[in-house]
């Protein structure tokens, strides 16, 4: 438990498999521990209510809203894994509200259930991610060279568009964000960029006819280098985007490339 009440667990916790699977007596009582307050104060609550077969926790979340606390904030929005909204902890593992099956939790002791920690809060579940979308306000944008045919088309080869098809998946849920430890532990949000970023910048970086070069950004103001390759982001990732791997690293490598290789390192010299 954290200094703030809160509950800490391993975030790279997989053990939510299939064999742990718990079946659900009908109209069963299960026990939610849930974050009430807002940014000027805020603790534990709980809350017991019925559950069932097939119930995810968003589900329990809002028959406790219905029946027991009409004042609580919760942001959720399509109830199907695609729109990122309803991105909390639960038993101090990011997850989306929506996804999480109650049959893959362990009734016997209460569910956690409290907000993002990588962002201000708001009130009870609901964050401030606004500082998401300044940042990706800043980027450089797509920046297409100028068609290949004379009807405005482009060649290009598959490989290099399925090369960034895997990026496009990403719902902005921010989970990777906060299961990051530079933003989550060291809140270095005014020097880091974090993960979802990396996605996007590799999107632009590795599409085959975008034409910016974002490196030098990425070496300094988006604070690439601060990212130690845990791999957390990739495991809380709902989309399954392998971000470290496929986008982390390579924009890495590229960077290390331009700034850091000594032979081009000599040129500069040579050529200034």
């Amino acid at each position: 438990m954290s200094g703030d009440g809160r509950v800490t667990a391993d975030v790279t916790d997989n053990s939510h498999c299939e064999a742990n699977r718990q079946p659900i007596t009908i109209m069963a009582k299960a026990t939610f521990r849930i974050w009430r307050g807002n940014a000027d104060g805020a603790e534990f609550v709980d809350y017991d209510t019925e559950v069932s077969e097939g119930m995810v926790v968003l589900d329990a979340v809002h028959r406790i809203q219905a029946e027991q606390a009409n004042d609580m904030a919760v942001r959720w929005n399509c109830k199907a894994g695609k729109c990122g909204s309803c991105s909390a902890e639960v038993n101090g593992q990011p997850k989306l509200m929506c996804m999480t099956r109650l049959n893959d939790l362990p009734l016997d002791e209460p569910v956690t259930v409290e907000p993002m920690r990588a962002f201000p809060l708001i009130k009870d579940l609901v964050t401030d991610v606004s500082w998401n979308f300044k940042v990706k306000e800043k980027m450089k944008p797509f920046t297409p060279r100028p068609p290949d045919a004379e009807d405005g088309t482009w060649r290009m080869e598959q490989e290099d568009i399925d090369h960034v098809q895997e990026f496009r998946k990403c719902i902005e849920c921010f989970l990777c964000q906060d299961v990051c430890h530079v933003l989550r532990e060291h809140d270095l949000h005014d020097e880091f960029i974090g993960p979802r970023f990396f996605v996007y910048a590799a999107s632009l970086e590795m599409h085959p006819i975008d034409t910016e070069n974002r490196l030098e950004e990425l070496k300094d103001s988006d604070g690439i280098g601060y990212c130690n390759i845990t791999k957390c982001c990739t495991k809380v990732c709902p989309e399954h985007i392998t971000i470290t791997d496929n986008a982390i690293i390579p924009l890495k490598e590229r960077v290390v490339d331009e700034f850091y290789d000594p032979i081009k390192k000599l040129f500069r010299v040579f050529s200034r």
